[in-house]
């Protein structure tokens, strides 16, 4: 291996660690906007959508030329389709974040009631995934991607219940409808997040193993 191509990898690393921190600061604004109704924080996710989406442009192409200049084969070409992989991932539960912050500023508008769910539970549990698939990503680290993959059925879980308690919360006071649909896609959008962070865990799988989950 040549030492401009362990550079250019280095290089992506970098990048994708960059992206993965935009995206989790936008995750934890977004979850803060819901959790606490901090407008300030949904407006800075919205703020940071632009660059989010030039940095997986940037990183995509990034990868292509690495492919295009070096012809990577086995396990380094593995790594640099993981990191598209990784970096399409990434700009998704950017999207999904910014879904939360949208729907914290609808829950502003309306009347408060009390949250059906316990939303900051949740976030927490699908945010310890996100670090635990970048720590397994930069280790290669195959034991701490199959913990993100055991943790996607608990958030699962929670998701199908939370969806059961919105709905005897609908029954009891209709007048709140509106804000309660809300919870239900802050709910949903979390567990979409945690299918995302579970696919970068199976990418580091697919890095270290060759094998595909």
């Amino acid at each position: 291996m040549s030492q401009i191509f362990i550079r250019e990898i280095e290089k992506l690393k970098t990048q994708l660690i960059c992206m993965f921190r935009l995206v989790e600061e936008s995750f934890t604004r977004a979850c803060r906007a819901v959790i606490e109704g901090d407008q300030a924080a949904a407006e800075q996710v919205f703020r940071k959508e632009q660059e989010i989406d030039n940095k997986r442009v940037n990183l995509q192409e990034e990868c292509f030329k690495v492919i295009a200049l070096h012809q990577p084969v086995a396990f380094d070409l593995r790594l640099v389709m993981a990191t598209i992989k990784f970096n399409n991932d990434l700009e998704r539960i950017g999207d999904l974040a910014e879904g939360m912050a949208s729907r914290a500023q609808d829950l502003a508008r309306l009347p408060p009631v009390a949250p059906p769910f316990d939303a900051e539970a949740m976030a927490k549990h699908v945010r310890a995934m996100m670090i635990r698939s970048l720590d397994a990503l930069i280790k290669l680290d195959q034991a701490l991607a199959v913990e993100v993959l055991a943790d996607e059925d608990a958030v699962d879980a929670a998701h199908h219940n939370n969806i059961a308690l919105i709905k005897e919360q609908i029954r009891r006071q209709p007048e709140h409808l509106d804000a309660l649909i809300n919870y239900i896609l802050v709910s949903r959008y979390l567990e979409r997040i945690a299918d995302h962070v579970t696919n970068l865990a199976e990418e580091v799988i697919y890095i270290t193993e060759g094998e595909i989950i």
